[in-house]
């Protein structure tokens, strides 16, 4: 019976924590980081954010990623726990002062803060390779037809 409850209780905060994560569909991901501040900052559109979330992580804000060096990537942007978060296992600088698994859930101001906080630092979103892959220098327009928000490149932004 001892089995059966701790079973019990093993699926339920597994299900809490599917819960909480969410796979964006692409126009409500580009309304949420439109409100974010992200189209424009620092010179970046939504159209580039989409692209490199799309790329990423497939708009899922529970994927990880283990990476051969022993970090790992976290949330909707895959940001690197050697960098950016504290995951409790890898040496960390934790740049985005933020532990990893609460880049997880559907919550994702924190992630767009720590986004924030690479492209800054990196004074590019360079950090991420499947930007430079996929996004940079090409038509990024795309990424938000029919989503209502515009593009927006302001290269003077320099808030965050």
């Amino acid at each position: 019976m001892q089995v059966w409850g701790t079973f019990v209780v093993t699926l339920a905060t597994l299900m809490v924590v599917t819960v909480d994560a969410k796979i964006y569909e692409r126009c409500e991901l580009a309304r949420r980081l439109e409100k974010a501040g992200l189209n424009g900052f620092k010179g970046y559109t939504v159209g580039d954010w989409l692209c490199v979330a799309h790329y990423e992580s497939g708009f899922d804000t529970s994927f990880v990623d283990h990476n051969p060096d022993g970090s790992s990537e976290y949330g909707i942007f895959q940001l690197n726990s050697a960098w950016w978060c504290n995951n409790g296992i890898t040496p960390t600088q934790n740049l985005c002062h933020v532990n990893c698994n609460d880049l997880l859930n559907l919550q994702i101001l924190d992630d767009i803060m720590c986004a924030k906080r690479v492209v800054t630092l990196h004074k590019s979103m360079n950090a991420w390779d499947s930007w430079s892959r996929h996004c940079s220098g090409h038509d990024l327009s795309e990424w938000l037809k029919g989503c209502e928000v515009h593009l927006k490149k302001d290269p003077g932004d320099t808030d965050w």
